[in-house]
């Protein structure tokens, strides 16, 4: 005889919401974001918003004996007026026990009708759709729902055809990082397969993966959340936006970095902090931005070489400065770390960037796998 489904409360019951920093109540469920409401007022560009809605290491956290699991959701996925479909929603993951168990296609909800990329959105309206999964294994197990990194996604219902439990504390530390989109990793696979997930996974700690894809601009507003939220280790991959937008000289880049730094150290003084530069990206090693994504679909630095000298900054600058920075500062703060990122993704692996600058799913692995190694090893920075 089957076992009704029971609805699970999403808010104020069993389930911990990891990975969001905020709860926005919407008409149809609740939408995480992973920054506080308080930042909201901080930003004008509405692409921080959207990016902060992309739930990139959000993820639903229970125990239960369920054998099967429903979840609704209203998604929002963009779409361009050339396109003959929306964009693909990115994946629902399960993670059972501590291993992937089941992956699911989201459902397409909203659709955000667009004539190019950064236009004016229109929306098309659309209605929440179910996933289910089925054959979980009998008795009381650890789950974890994670959501698309990609795909803004509101959490309308949680079903269950048994009990669910609050999470037993596990002692794992937390890390928090923050990044550009080489972070947020839109291209990986699935939600366990951007290189942070696959990084905590293999060394065993929580993750908070704050980056915003094309908005890691030093923002005051993200070091004072930073500042604030419980860390036991902390990293920052710096570099590739500023570049990309030509939003700094050198004059004002290290003052910034300085002043990110400080603010962290506000509230974490001795908390392990890793400062990482840039991977590879060819179009702009050499040549400052900004940039722009050229006819054959790679990007393409439109920037003056010649300008360097005058303070225009390219990846080569950046790094050279970032590494100056934290030697600077390790007299007074022996717990801060430089990695340069290209041990992460080096030059003689451009191929692996689809578009000159994004890496693929395999890639993303790899860094993952290659973080882990250099960071979390027995003589490494957050042994």
């Amino acid at each position: 005889m089957a076992v009704a489904m029971r609805t699970v409360p999403l808010v104020g019951g069993p389930v911990e919401l990891r990975g969001a920093l905020d709860l926005e109540i919407t008409p149809t469920g609740v939408m995480p974001r992973r920054l506080p409401a308080w930042t909201k007022e901080q930003y004008q560009n509405p692409s921080v918003y959207g990016v902060t809605v992309m739930p990139s290491g959000v993820r639903l956290v229970f125990r239960t004996d369920a054998r099967e699991l429903e979840f609704e959701v209203l998604t929002s996925t963009g779409q361009l007026d050339t396109d003959p479909q929306p964009r693909p929603t990115g994946m629902l993951e399960l993670v059972v026990n501590g291993a992937l168990a089941e992956r699911r296609q989201a459902p397409v909800g909203n659709v955000l009708r667009m004539s190019g990329p950064g236009a004016v959105q229109r929306l098309i309206p659309g209605d929440p759709g179910s996933v289910r999964f089925t054959g979980l294994p009998a008795g009381m197990k650890d789950v974890e729902l994670w959501l698309p990194q990609q795909t803004p996604t509101e959490l309308v219902a949680l079903r269950a055809d048994g009990d669910v439990l609050p999470p037993l504390p596990d002692g794992r530390r937390r890390w928090v990082h923050h990044g550009s989109s080489i972070s947020h990793c839109l291209e990986a696979d699935g939600p366990t397969g951007t290189w942070p997930a696959v990084a905590a996974a293999l060394a065993g700690v929580e993750v908070i993966n704050l980056s915003q894809a094309g908005n890691a601009l030093l923002d005051p507003y993200v070091a004072r959340t930073i500042r604030d939220v419980p860390a036991d280790l902390i990293s920052l991959k710096v570099g590739i936006n500023i570049v990309a937008l030509a939003a700094f000289r050198l004059r004002t880049f290290g003052p910034a970095v300085h002043g990110f730094l400080d603010t962290i150290r506000d509230g974490h003084p001795d908390t392990p902090l890793l400062l990482m530069s840039p991977v590879s990206c060819p179009a702009v090693e050499e040549t400052p931005g900004p940039t722009a994504m050229g006819p054959d679909g790679k990007i393409t630095a439109l920037g003056d070489s010649a300008q360097v000298a005058a303070g225009a900054l390219t990846l080569a600058v950046v790094r050279a400065e970032l590494e100056r920075i934290v030697a600077a500062r390790q007299t007074r703060d022996p717990h801060l770390y430089y990695l340069d990122g290209r041990e992460l993704l080096a030059p003689d692996e451009a191929d692996d960037l689809a578009d000159g600058l994004h890496p693929t799913a395999a890639a993303y692995r790899r860094m993952g796998e290659r973080f882990a190694t250099h960071i979390f090893a027995k003589d490494g920075p957050f042994a």
